[in-house]
């Protein structure tokens, strides 16, 4: 089985690595393992050099894989018509393509309700993706400032990228933003990694948390317990997900009917940072 990821060194994607690897090798699958960057020539590259190994078949981690430029997904559906797709965390339409992914609108969308629920009223909201994961945590988080009749604010959402995602960077960022007047009384983010950061934010701008500031991180990784308080998180059922791949694609191999597209729903892990 063929393995592409963007970035082996992401928590989020060498935990997925650690999932699939296990999970094939049980049922007697080895996998090849490429790590294609987030350009299109490489990913187009890793694809090629899966298919000249003769893979059975590949799972591609991550919504970077899916263009928002369609034509940008011909490699894809050369690919598809060559061996079955999976992909993790991503949708594309496409014959012998199948996607696995977790509801991060949903998920996104309640996180908000629960922060404004608690009475949080000016929610800063980072994230690090422009990707189909990303676009959906984007949209959960106004649909859910709306269900509640709370104007979204341009000002209380930021975008930090990826490759500049350090937890003293993040620190600072958030740091800049207070120093532009902007208020806020809860932090949401799109990945733990930017959680942790507004717990570092916290400590230096002596802001009790959750008195003062709630936190709540994405995708409940290890990261939230190395915070003082522990980090609320959504728990976006990673291991599940991979399994799912997992069990799909062997389907498919089988000659078995295997479902186009699996949502699995995601679960607000609370711990200290909220209230």
């Amino acid at each position: 089985i063929g393995l592409l990821c963007p970035n082996a060194s992401d928590p989020y994607l060498a935990q997925a690595l650690n999932f699939l690897e296990r999970d094939f090798r049980e049922k007697g699958y080895d996998c090849l393992l490429f790590c294609t960057g987030k350009a299109l020539a490489d990913r187009n590259k890793g694809v090629e050099m899966l298919l000249g190994k003769h893979v059975d078949g590949m799972v591609l981690m991550g919504s970077t894989f899916v263009e928002e430029n369609d034509e940008g997904n011909e490699y894809l559906r050369a690919a598809a018509a060559r061996v079955p797709l999976v992909l993790l965390n991503a949708s594309f339409p496409c014959e012998n393509v199948y996607c696995v992914l977790c509801d991060d609108y949903r998920a996104t969308l309640e996180a908000t309700q629960t922060l404004l629920d608690s009475g949080r009223r000016d929610i800063l909201y980072l994230y690090h993706s422009h990707n189909y994961s990303g676009q959906k945590k984007l949209a959960g988080y106004k649909a859910g400032l709306q269900s509640r009749d709370v104007p979204v604010r341009d000002g209380l959402i930021r975008f930090f990228a990826e490759d500049k995602m350090s937890v003293p960077e993040v620190r600072d960022f958030i740091l800049s933003v207070e120093r532009e007047g902007v208020r806020f009384d809860a932090v949401l983010t799109s990945e733990d990694v930017l959680s942790v950061g507004a717990a570092k934010y916290a400590r230096v701008a002596n802001r009790s948390v959750p008195e003062e500031l709630s936190i709540i991180g994405y995708n409940n990784s290890n990261f939230c317990l190395c915070c003082e308080p522990e980090l609320t998180s959504v728990d976006n059922k990673l291991e599940s997900l991979c399994n799912q791949c997992v069990n799909t694609l062997l389907a498919v191999l089988a000659g078995e009917d295997a479902p186009q597209k699996s949502v699995f729903s995601a679960e607000l892990v609370k711990r200290g940072s909220t209230l």
